[in-house]
């Protein structure tokens, strides 16, 4: 049973927190929560958060479905970082110009589900 948890308009850039995601996919959420932990970027700690959600959202659903839960089972099964609005923002510059600044938002997802094993017979 798969359960996700999401971010709405958090004030990272797309790029800088798809370099973040990218470490996580696809790792046991375990395992995720370290490489997060010791990650240098900003945007780790975000993340960080999420996964935490996710799986406390598995729990939930679990204990709802009358299911076993493990969260050592639990892997990041999908994590990808949509573009949310972008805020524009007027620096003064020389001359009466006007430069502009874009502060870039983000819509982060994180899905964890039970890792697949497979069984050899």
């Amino acid at each position: 049973m798969e359960a996700k948890a999401q971010v709405r308009y958090i004030r990272i850039s797309p790029m800088k927190a798809r370099r973040v995601v990218d470490l996580i996919r696809g790792k046991s959420t375990g395992e995720a929560l370290e490489i997060l932990r010791f990650a240098p970027q900003a945007a780790s700690e975000p993340v960080s958060k999420l996964v935490k959600s996710a799986i406390a959202n598995a729990r939930v659903k679990a204990d709802q479905a009358g299911e076993r839960f493990d969260e050592q089972d639990l892997v990041v099964s999908a994590a990808f970082v949509d573009e949310g609005p972008t805020m524009k923002r007027f620096q003064p510059r020389a001359q009466g110009r006007a430069f502009q600044i874009k502060k870039r938002t983000s819509h982060i997802t994180v899905a964890v589900a039970p890792s697949k094993k497979k069984e050899t017979r």
